[in-house]
């Protein structure tokens, strides 16, 4: 288990860590604007400000003008938050994420996923 806390955060202090995919972006953007609510809030790391999960989210309310969004936020530095790659075979580390995020060098869109050890299992950090 992780400790988790959710605040309403500003915008702007948020880090996102990943390009988007601008054909995804417009769909959810129109998604959320026609629904006029968030159904997920982001994840971020609580020392960094960098978005764990919920990167296309993040950039829809950018675009959409919001100030202020929910974010969860999760220590990262947990040994029960593991970072795997959507991508097959690459190989990533907790330090290539919190750097990506704070440099502006932007890994390609759906590149990380994050996952929380739950017992035996792993379980999205969405979920988690």
């Amino acid at each position: 288990m992780i400790h988790t806390e959710i605040k309403l955060t500003d915008l702007d202090k948020l880090r996102h860590h990943e390009e988007v995919d601008s054909e995804y972006l417009k769909e959810l953007t129109q998604k959320i604007a026609s629904d006029k609510i968030l159904k997920f809030a982001i994840v971020a790391d609580k020392n960094t400000n960098v978005v764990l999960d919920g990167e296309h989210r993040f950039n829809a309310l950018k675009s959409l003008g919001c100030k202020k969004i929910p974010v969860v936020y999760v220590d990262y530095n947990s040994p029960n938050i593991v970072v795997q790659s959507w991508r097959g075979n690459q190989k990533l580390t907790k330090k290539d994420v919190i750097e990506a995020g704070l440099s502006g060098k932007k890994l390609p869109a759906k590149t990380t996923m994050h996952m929380v050890k739950m017992s035996d299992d792993l379980v999205h950090i969405f979920c988690a």
